[in-house]
């Protein structure tokens, strides 16, 4: 009665909104797709959606089929890739190069159940490249790069993975978070007087000085660094100095979540990584290798 078809639709038609753009998408004639629906619809003695709304309006049992659609389809995908990797052979290579300190917060969880997955694939983390990750990407030394600088490029291919705001963190009752002075977001100006404190990697990698101080032409007061981000944090709260990080890593270091944060720029300050992979490496096609990436936007999704 409800085959995958049935589940791609009901996925297609909630992306585009409309029967039109749903039968192009699926390469269907939009009656088929009429037809389609309407012998699922009568199979359930249900309907779906409402046909005369702007974008179409689900059912609740069209919910609760769509639903379904969106878990199953992204397992299915897997599964497909996995099958593939059968068929051309499992054994492989995937050395990762990571630009970012914080990446290893959640990339080191993601390996034990990959390497289960994927037993006779030989996964290591190349050590700290900096700069040389794409370059050494370029010249097949590196199977994938996790990075937040992509360029154009012919032989490189950038997978965007997932976006995230940074957010700065203060000591408690910090000039900046008092009373008299708490407005809901900084300015660049007000980190001039600051220590701030980061990772030891060159400007251009910190997003706080590349999107947010640098193009003021402004710079803090003094900097420090360290390795660790929980020695970071231990010295802002220690008042040593301010430190931007993740909101995302934020939320989960529950022996700091009482010190105050602030939103860098009224609208927050973005970055986004992404999976940088070599063209000739074709990713998608090898299904080691998309399907890690394909892990890493599952759980950052989360």
């Amino acid at each position: 009665m409800l085959e995958i078809k049935h589940l791609k639709t009901l996925d297609t038609l909630a992306k585009h909104g409309n029967l039109v753009k749903t039968a192009d998408a699926l390469f269907m004639t939009q009656s088929a797709l009429s037809h389609q629906i309407k012998q699922l619809e009568d199979s359930l003695e249900l309907k779906l959606f409402e046909r005369k709304s702007q974008p179409l309006q689900f059912t609740p049992a069209g919910k609760l089929l769509l639903q379904l659609a969106q878990q199953v389809l992204p397992q299915l995908q897997q599964t497909e890739n996995q099958l593939k990797g059968l068929a051309i052979g499992e054994q492989g290579r995937l050395k990762i190069g990571v630009e970012c300190h914080t990446c290893f917060e959640w990339l080191l969880p993601l390996l034990r159940p990959y390497q289960a997955q994927w037993p006779n694939v030989d996964v290591d983390i190349a050590g700290r490249l900096s700069n040389l990750a794409l370059p050494s990407l370029l010249k097949h030394e590196l199977d994938l790069v996790i990075t937040s600088d992509p360029f154009e490029h012919e032989a490189l291919r950038f997978d965007p993975l997932f976006s995230y705001e940074i957010q700065l963190v203060l000591p408690a009752n910090h000039r900046l978070n008092t009373a008299s002075n708490n407005q809901a977001w900084l300015q660049p100006q007000d980190l001039t007087n600051e220590t701030l404190i980061c990772y030891p990697v060159s400007e251009d990698k910190l997003d706080i000085f590349r999107q947010f101080l640098t193009p003021h032409n402004l710079r803090p007061k003094a900097t420090e660094y360290t390795d660790m981000t929980l020695m970071m944090l231990h010295r802002v709260e220690s008042g040593r100095g301010v430190c931007a990080l993740p909101k995302w890593l934020l939320d989960t270091q529950d022996d700091f979540k009482h010190l105050p944060r602030k939103r860098l720029g009224q609208h927050g300050l973005w970055s986004t990584l992404y999976a940088a992979t070599h063209t000739a490496t074709n990713a998608q096609q090898t299904p080691y290798i998309q399907d890690f990436i394909d892990r890493i936007k599952q759980t950052m999704r989360q």
